[in-house]
């Protein structure tokens, strides 16, 4: 008999992180502001739980208005007409993350690094668990496919985007 557990995103102790390369030279963080996430577990052995994940594309913020806006724009998310980028947990063995990572309107299996943290008990009483999540895409894989080249000959935004996530659970009653 399961014992299903469900556990809810703390959006104030997490955060949606990605980096770029900018000009080949120096990264670009940014993270998404509007998220949320679930899981359901065995207990409280997250091996094999399900994920899942979705974060508001207009929520972008890299600290720059018009990069923004530029990220929001259909050269790169078209937060109008692709409102949510989507993960959907498959299998997670206490090391490996891997799901469906739906961006724009392709969906590709994803492998993502997961380190459990471990569960504690904050002074409210509350439940918790924490993940650092991090992994790498290539955003034409998802076609954000914009492109530019500066005069030296540089890549203005690199391929690879890397994935920082650091998540944390709270236990539902």
């Amino acid at each position: 008999m399961s014992n299903n557990t469900n556990w809810l995103i703390d959006n104030a102790h997490s955060e949606i992180a990605f980096k770029v390369k900018h000009m080949m030279i120096s990264t670009v963080t940014g993270h998404f502001e509007d998220f949320t996430a679930t899981a359901q577990t065995n207990g409280d052995d997250f091996t094999n739980a399900k994920l899942d994940f979705s974060a508001k594309t207009d929520s972008i913020y890299t600290k720059n208005k018009d990069r923004d806006a530029h990220l929001q724009s259909d050269d790169f998310f078209n937060s109008e007409k692709f409102p949510e980028m989507v993960f959907t947990s498959k299998s997670f063995d206490g090391e490996n993350l891997v799901g469906d990572l739906t961006i724009r309107d392709i969906t590709k299996e994803v492998t993502l690094n997961a380190d459990f943290n471990g569960i504690a008990v904050d002074p409210y009483g509350q439940t918790k668990a924490g993940f650092e999540i991090t992994g790498q895409i290539n955003r034409k894989d998802f076609n954000l496919t914009w492109s530019a080249v500066t005069e030296a000959g540089s890549i203005v935004v690199s391929d690879k985007v890397r994935l920082v996530v650091d998540v944390q659970f709270i236990k539902q009653a």
